[in-house]
């Protein structure tokens, strides 16, 4: 690490062993995608008038080089796992890795503006996640989180969406779902816009 990554408490005294497992995240990353040339990570504890209210906030903000640069900002509303500081932590630090994996696939050219993302069939719904079906017939895991523009309460069982699928935890899951309106479909489908007849 070219200079130390500045790690703050707010709202709470520090926590070493909050404050080690910072730096191994950290140091995580570097072994990934090079060293860290700056970086803040604020812990912002739950309070009463805080705005996540009894949930905590994690800010990351990092810079590595090859203009690769991690901004990791407000904790999701309404996901009370992040009451537990563990969970806060891990959940932002996946988040700023899935930042970095973009950035380097795209610096890479590996990530295409015009690459098509496979497309799946919704199969389960629950209060804050849900299943969906690949083209192959395997099944995947996604968190409300990870379905764009807010729309997981638009979803429902048999909607199709676009996605981009990892490995997680506990296997495959999509960091990335987007809900398939009909205009996409008919584009999909190879269908010409309607203006253009």
């Amino acid at each position: 690490m070219q200079s130390p990554v500045r790690i703050e408490f707010q709202g709470m005294k520090q926590v070493d062993a909050v404050h080690d497992k910072i730096l191994r995240y950290v140091a995580e990353l570097e072994s990934r995608y090079g060293r860290v040339t700056t970086g803040h990570v604020v812990v912002k504890a739950p309070g009463e008038h805080h705005r996540t209210g009894g949930l905590y906030e994690i800010n990351i903000r990092l810079a590595l080089p090859d203009h690769k640069e991690v901004n990791v900002g407000r904790t999701p509303r309404a996901d009370e796992r992040h009451s537990d500081i563990d969970f806060a932590l891990h959940d932002a630090f996946k988040r700023a890795r899935r930042q970095l994996q973009d950035r380097t696939r795209r610096l890479q050219g590996h990530v295409k503006a015009h690459e098509a993302r496979p497309t799946g069939k919704v199969t389960r719904l629950e209060a804050d996640f849900g299943t969906l079906e690949a083209p192959d017939g395997h099944d995947i895991y996604f968190h409300r989180n990870s379905v764009l523009n807010g729309d997981f309460a638009k979803l429902s069982v048999g909607a199709l969406v676009s996605f981009v699928e990892e490995i997680g935890e506990k296997g495959p899951q999509a960091s990335t779902v987007r809900l398939i309106d009909k205009h996409s479909l008919r584009l999909l489908a190879g269908e010409r816009p309607e203006s253009e007849f």
